[in-house]
């Protein structure tokens, strides 16, 4: 296919081309109506391009079919059958995929490392969860994807699963041995979604992990905005082979997403394939060559060690990893990963990734360049020789790995719509929590609704939050009380 062309960048050439004039929404009208306070800021060319989908980009049968091209493109460029763009965020694409493989009551194998997303889409749905659970590294308390056995095991107890759901990378980039548990749901004909929202930049370099069209996967979806050069929101799903059928898939996106889809985040998307087809190779080739950079870099700082897959991957923990996410672990300066993004943002004006008791990270992508890595480079030099002067956070109470296998009591939609009470944290061990309780990043919900809370989860959030950990979706973010069911 040709390549060079950009179907939905190119239909917005042609829409101001003639001078079209709207009498649709957006209001502002390309900007006319828009308040140059605005757009002082935001810029001009924002809302020019802000269109509408029909009646607009295209007429109002879309007979011209602009993003089918797009998608098609798209499939072609990563060697999946069909693609579907969405301007949602992965958040919302996940959950339209859970919908095309399980539906109320029905069971799916999902790795409890496994996002928000995820979780809510189990509670809209009403699906079972059978969770698999990760590989968790008891020196460095930190969890990998779960391992091909682990699926068996579950499909062996549980042979009525409609399917399985795996996250690959993790936010902490590690992969999972796709192609393996690929194979164990294929061979009982179960499609395997994987979550990839960490991996769209995978199918373009032969030097990053095996992506998970490659690996054999039914369905994946990709967040274009977390490593490629999509807007905020851009995602999209790959499908392929014949247990999933395309009308499926687009039946339960359709019911979920947007009825005014944003022509600004189809263009990014668009516009994001053809450049990754024609420089995607040579990008990421620099992208690795920094990375590779930066990790010697900071290994030779005192007190601070880069994560690689000598400490990342082999039995018991990750089947590989991205280079691209750079993990530091802390330990060695004795500050938690909250203090010291803080310090970082308010002293150096660097943002950075994960943070968490005792790690951070920088997201590389092509994006970066040598000014980049130098600066990150000379504030984690400040960091480690000011390390002393940053006020110790109180300690986090971390819990075993057996402490944190919480029991699924109800199905999580019965307990989040179900009768609640709110309750102060310190009663709330031995409840069922109704709501999510998720430390932000990484977005994994250390508890959910239906599982019956112990008092090593609780102590481990309520400790956290009072070193920096954030918990944006509890209803109190302070932790003070928790939301939990009204039992019998």
């Amino acid at each position: 296919m040709d390549h060079s062309k950009a179907p939905v960048l190119d239909a917005l050439a042609a829409y101001h081309a003639p001078g079209q004039l709207p009498f649709t929404p957006p209001g502002h009208k390309q900007g006319r109506g828009a308040d140059p306070r605005v757009t002082a800021v935001l810029g001009e060319d924002v809302f020019r391009c802000d269109v509408l989908a029909t009646a607009g980009l295209d007429d109002r049968t879309s007979s011209q079919g602009i993003l089918e091209q797009a998608e098609t493109l798209m499939a072609d460029a990563v060697h999946a059958d069909h693609t579907f763009f969405s301007t949602c965020g992965s958040s919302l694409s996940v959950k339209a995929a859970m919908l095309s493989v399980a539906g109320p009551h029905e069971k799916l194998l999902v790795s409890r490392d496994a996002h928000k997303s995820v979780v809510s889409g189990l509670i809209l749905a009403g699906i079972r969860p059978v969770w698999v659970q990760p590989q968790w590294d008891p020196d460095r308390h930190l969890a990998h994807p779960p391992s091909p056995e682990s699926f068996e095991a579950a499909f062996e107890e549980h042979p009525d699963a409609r399917g399985v759901l795996v996250t690959s990378p993790t936010p902490y980039g590690t992969t999972a041995d796709l192609a393996e548990i690929v194979r164990i749901g294929h061979e009982r004909d179960r499609p395997v979604i994987v979550d990839e929202a960490w991996g769209a930049h995978l199918p373009f370099h032969p030097g990053l992990p095996k992506w998970a069209m490659d690996a054999g996967a039914d369905l994946c979806v990709t967040s274009v905005h977390k490593m490629g050069s999509g807007f905020e929101q851009g995602s999209v799903f790959h499908l392929q082979g014949p247990r999933i059928s395309p009308e499926t898939l687009a039946g339960r996106a359709d019911l979920l997403g947007t009825t005014s889809p944003s022509v600004l985040l189809y263009a990014g998307l668009d516009g994001w394939r053809r450049q990754m087809v024609e420089q995607g190779k040579e990008l990421l080739d620099g992208a690795l060559r920094r990375a590779e950079h930066l990790r010697d870099a900071i290994e030779g700082i005192d007190g601070l060690h880069v994560h690689g897959r000598e400490d990342f991957c082999g039995p018991g923990r990750a089947y590989d990893m991205d280079p691209l996410q750079v993990f530091v672990d802390l330990a060695g300066l004795g500050v938690t990963g909250y203090r010291a993004g803080d310090w970082l943002r308010e002293h150096h004006r660097i943002n950075l990734h994960v943070c968490d008791h005792r790690r951070i990270s920088a997201q590389l992508t092509y994006a970066d360049d040598d000014g980049t890595v130098n600066r990150l480079l000379e504030a984690l030099r400040d960091l480690a020789g000011r390390a002393e002067q940053l006020a110790p956070a109180p300690a986090i109470e971390i819990p075993s790995p057996a402490q944190l296998l919480l029991d699924l009591v109800v199905l999580p939609r019965d307990a989040f719509f179900g009768p609640v009470e709110t309750i102060p944290s310190e009663r709330a061990a031995g409840r069922i929590v109704a709501e999510m309780l998720t430390p932000y990043p990484p977005g994994i919900p250390a508890a959910l609704p239906g599982e019956r809370l112990n008092r090593a989860v609780v102590d481990y959030l309520r400790t956290g939050v009072a070193a920096g950990m954030v918990i944006p979706d509890a209803a109190d973010n302070s932790l003070r009380t928790i939301r939990v069911a009204v039992e019998d």
